[in-house]
């Protein structure tokens, strides 16, 4: 018995290497997605900045990948493209090399997505038939491939609101898609801290309050996020330039114009510009109130830290949001601050994630406890 727990012993010492070592790949092939699915959000984000998105007609999952190859190629594209209420509207006087700049903008945000599709999906095969994959971590991987899948048929589903009666894309399709975006990133996030779990942790003792305090933080975030795609689909921000006044006053008249009164919070570009507003003070009230009660309350230092850096993480962001509004929504500003909604996001949920993995720890230790006793 002896000698069989002995070669147990020997047996684990020696697969634990190699599983760090697996760890250590598959994290960094996560992290690739996670930095791919955050170009994407950027690149859908200028899409729409630069009225890009209805430039392809067509879904063609596989096909669609090569763009036109000849001038034909590209007079039927264009054709096809004057058959929308968008250019009919709004870009009729639009000449094909104007029309080939906002296809580019469109092909390249697809091609990206599917560029994302294979960078997983191959890498996955490879990492399953070679082991490297826990069985804990199998169907999180078929579920975050899956959720990819979904985010593409939602993108052409977004699509399809502008090509028949609207002269843009819906404004509610345009908040689900980048919704579901940040759940891609959030949901990759996740899974890479996971991978990492045990260095970070064991210097993270238990805080239940901190845990639903960050979530707090992180689901406030989130709505701005989606509250920031109902403006870009509204073009609300091309509109009220100014700050902190709004159309001449801290809270403007016409807010509650449409009826009934709740269109209002979702069509209405002058209520939807103010909720965003009031939305991002919010954000930055409760952020600095997170890190002010974890220094009062003495919370563990790592989660100090990580709360004192979203203190500049959102003041930064914040900042450039109103640089940005004042400017009337210039391209490279507006990327910057949806790149800063990206970053904010990202670390507002590995605080969530630290404070969530002390208190997984204090409970498997009340458990072990328990057990012993």
């Amino acid at each position: 018995m002896a000698s069989t727990a002995t070669a147990g012993v020997i047996i684990d010492r020696e697969a634990a290497p190699a599983q760090a070592r697996h760890a250590k790949l598959l994290r960094l092939w996560l992290a690739l997605i996670a930095l791919l699915v955050s170009g994407m959000i950027l690149l859908g984000g200028a899409t729409r900045l630069t009225d890009s998105g209805l430039s392809i007609t067509e879904w063609k999952p596989v096909t669609g990948t090569i763009p036109p190859l000849s001038e034909a190629h590209w007079q039927a594209a264009f054709d096809a493209y004057k058959q929308i209420p968008e250019y009919q509207s709004l870009k009729s006087g639009m000449d094909l090399a104007e029309f080939k700049t906002i296809y580019w903008w469109e092909w390249g945000h697809r091609f990206l997505g599917r560029l994302i599709g294979a960078a997983f999906f191959v890498p996955f095969i490879v990492f399953w038939f070679a082991g490297y994959i826990p069985k804990r971590l199998l169907p999180r991987l078929v579920g975050l491939f899956l959720l990819g899948g979904v985010q593409g048929a939602v993108g052409w589903y977004m699509v399809k609101s502008g090509l028949a009666e609207r002269v843009d894309v819906s404004q509610y399709r345009l908040a689900i898609h980048l919704g579901i975006a940040f759940l891609i990133l959030a949901y990759t996030l996740w899974i890479i801290f996971g991978l990492g779990e045990g260095r970070e942790r064991e210097e993270t003792p238990s805080s239940s309050s901190a845990y639903w305090a960050g979530l707090f933080v992180l689901s406030l975030i989130f709505v701005q996020i989606l509250a920031g795609a109902l403006v870009a689909g509204l073009d609300a921000g091309i509109g009220f330039n100014t700050w902190p006044d709004m159309a001449g006053a801290l809270v403007p008249e016409g807010m509650w114009a449409l009826s009934p009164w709740y269109l209002n919070l979702f069509e209405n570009r002058l209520t939807v510009q103010f909720d965003h507003r009031m939305l991002g003070y919010a954000v930055v009230l409760a952020v600095i109130g997170q890190a002010v009660w974890l220094s009062l309350s003495r919370k563990p230092p790592l989660l100090q830290t990580s709360g004192f850096v979203l203190v500049l993480l959102v003041l930064l962001q914040a900042t450039l949001g109103v640089w940005t509004l004042l400017l009337s929504v210039p391209l490279q500003l507006a990327l910057a601050h949806q790149a800063g909604a990206a970053i904010l996001f990202g670390a507002a949920l590995h605080h969530v994630w630290l404070a969530r993995a002390g208190v997984k720890e204090s409970t498997a230790r009340a458990a072990q406890a328990a057990a012993s006793a």
